[in-house]
């Protein structure tokens, strides 16, 4: 299933003129490989059983040793130029004591992590895009407006857009976005408040007025009235909507008159939405959005604003930038015990008390509430303990999948699995589905159905099915059953999946084909099923992936792409190795090359964040490269 378009997923590509490249039919030449252990042939010798065992026991090893002082996993997001730019420019504008200085720190770690042809990426490893490009160019011009990074991004504005001009640069922002104004109204209100639309009100002139005083209606009509935002950005239609019609306001006077009636109940909506820290989501980016608007409303005191920049300065890093988000805790933290609880099966480097800790831990962070954000049932996990989090499909397979690692189940893990299983199977959309965060809630990519989240809930309905009350194991069966039709016709004609929360920047359309058709088949092949439809699926998806290990023995986001720690892991995860070892054994001794180099391997940005915002996350090689031994 294709989950974007191609102007969308590349981001821009339709503004330079570059089309979005269609999958080659045969693997390409391989692009240069990260690092000389990297570049030894395939007919490098098979991996011993004995250099595998060794390999997961240093690796076991490492992440035991990355955990916080509280027993989970905290991890390390890379830092972001456009969490920076934002979160940034609303702390200057929000005026707090010590904001300037701040705001100066992060406009001098802007300035100097610009990409050498003059734009920015979402990470430090990210090519220029115009989406980062345009947020930092906003920001320094108010922050830093003597930086010469600021005529060279500029240049490359003009080069990659064909203008600066304010409205160009709105034409070519809304046009790379299509319908989803998710991003794309964010980014003109951005830099309009920054004054790179031109002079007010004409600034506004081209950016959409959203509607926000539908985020009044009662939620159970989101879907009805079709909002053009997806769920996760309901802070921004309320807060951006509204800077735009304090700024510009409608020359219908009954709408106008309407929007100005519904502002209270907005911002009171809007308060109720907020976590105790502050921070929507945990996200610097969104947070940001809402703070800068709000100041640029006139209401930099609302307790609204006032929070979110306390959330900022928390959580601004001692360089100066921010990260697209706090953590994700809770995801790496059942990740990393999943995999070191296969690969330590006698508890010999992980004592058993200290895994039911952790377990502990992970219980106690299930919601048992209504949550205030998405109105999601109790039951499920978000990807962090912080108050930010909220509840999703893949962090609550995650959760599901470590509680049943990590010790034999007790009556409080009984109880959450039970909820856990319920609350995904409440999620599931009527297409068999499984969608990131509500059930039929929108059109929007991310309120879709997509088979890496699909794959990961019935992994998770696999694993805690013979522990669960006989009704629930019922609607498991019905449920698992449509959710292999939805992985069947979401199976591209080459056996190929495309994820939705992890991509490749240099693969075609961006899109990890690896990630999602490594994590569908893993899932595949755990199931006990031998219907046809199971097997067609198992033997189409094995033989992509085969075709898809590059010559080094590794494996990339898409075939010819450059072979990484995280998708190799992922490959050979998915390939049963007993059944294809020629094709597996490869991918083993590339690993064990690259965790016997110095440095060890670094994270690749293989994530997609919210707007499909890049990110790396320094314990996922561990993490990935671990799971091949459960």
């Amino acid at each position: 299933m294709k989950l974007f378009t191609p102007v969308k997923t590349a981001r821009f590509s339709a503004i330079s003129g570059d089309p979005a490249p269609a999958p080659a039919a045969e693997p390409p030449r391989v692009a240069q490989s990260r690092g000389d252990c990297h570049d030894a042939a395939v007919s490098a010798p098979i991996q011993s059983p004995s250099a595998a065992r060794d390999l997961a026991r240093d690796l076991v090893r490492r992440l035991l040793g990355e955990r916080s002082a509280e027993g989970p996993w905290r991890g390390r997001l890379s830092s972001s130029a456009l969490s920076t730019a934002v979160a940034a420019l609303a702390l200057r504008r929000l005026e707090g004591a010590g904001d300037a200085d701040r705001a100066a720190r992060a406009a001098a770690w802007l300035a100097g992590h610009a990409n050498a042809d003059g734009g920015w990426g979402d990470t430090a490893e990210s090519p220029s895009n115009p989406s980062t490009t345009l947020l930092a160019w906003a920001a320094l011009s108010v922050l830093a407006p003597d930086s010469p990074a600021l005529p060279r991004a500029a240049a490359w504005i003009a080069a990659r857009i064909g203008t600066t001009d304010p409205a160009g640069i709105a034409r070519a922002v809304l046009a790379a976005y299509g319908d989803d104004r998710t991003f794309s109204v964010p980014i003109l209100t951005f830099c309009a408040l920054a004054g790179r639309l031109g002079p007010e009100p004409g600034a506004w002139r081209d950016v959409p007025q959203l509607p926000f005083e539908l985020a009044a209606v009662p939620r159970r009509f989101y879907a009805a009235i079709r909002l053009p935002v997806v769920s996760y950005a309901l802070p921004a239609l309320i807060a951006i909507g509204l800077v735009r019609h304090r700024r510009a306001p409608s020359r219908n006077p009954a709408l106008r008159g309407i929007r100005t009636a519904w502002t209270p109940r907005a911002l009171d909506f809007l308060g109720r939405l907020q976590p105790a820290n502050g921070g929507f989501l945990e996200a610097a980016p969104l947070t940001g959005f809402v703070a800068v608007s709000l100041a640029g409303c006139g209401l930099a005191a609302h307790p609204v604003a006032l929070r979110a920049g306390d959330f900022l300065r928390s959580t601004q890093r001692e360089d100066g930038s921010w990260a697209i988000d706090t953590d994700l805790a809770l995801w790496v933290t059942t990740g990393a015990a999943s995999a070191i609880a296969a690969a330590d099966p006698t508890c010999e480097l992980w004592p058993a008390d200290a895994r039911l800790g952790l377990r502990r831990w992970i219980l106690d962070r299930q919601f048992r509430d209504v949550h205030p954000f998405t109105g999601a049932a109790p039951g499920g996990w978000g990807w962090t303990d912080r108050p930010g989090a909220v509840p999703d499909a893949d962090d609550t397979a995650g959760a599901l999948l470590a509680l049943r690692a990590l010790g034999p189940p007790d009556a409080d893990a009984l109880r959450a699995a039970a909820a856990g299983v319920a609350w995904l199977l409440g999620l599931q959309n009527r297409d068999g589905g499984i969608p990131t965060f509500c059930r039929g809630w929108g059109r929007l990519p991310f309120d879709r159905s997509c088979p890496d989240l699909t794959a990961h809930a019935l992994r998770a309905f696999d694993a805690w099915t013979p522990h669960l009350p006989a009704a629930t194991a019922r609607r498991v069966v019905r449920a698992r059953r449509s959710a292999l039709r939805f992985l069947a016709r979401t199976q591209a004609a080459d056996g190929s999946w495309t994820p939705l929360w992890f991509g490749n920047q240099a693969a075609p359309g961006t899109a990890n084909r690896t990630y999602g058709t490594a994590l569908v088949l893993r899932t595949l092949n755990g199931l006990a099923d031998g219907a046809p439809l199971l097997h067609d699926m198992r033997t189409r998806a094995t033989d992509w992936l085969i075709r898809a290990r590059n010559p080094d023995g590794g494996w990339g986001g898409d075939r010819g792409v450059a072979s990484s720690v995280e998708e190799t892991a992922l490959a050979v995860s998915a390939l049963p190795r007993t059944e294809f070892p020629d094709a597996s054994a490869p991918g083993l001794a590339w690993l064990e090359r690259a965790w016997s180099a110095t440095p060890p391997p670094a994270a690749t940005p293989i994530g997609l964040y919210f707007a499909r915002l890049w990110y790396a996350e320094r314990l996922y090689p561990a993490i990935f490269t671990l799971q091949i031994f459960s």
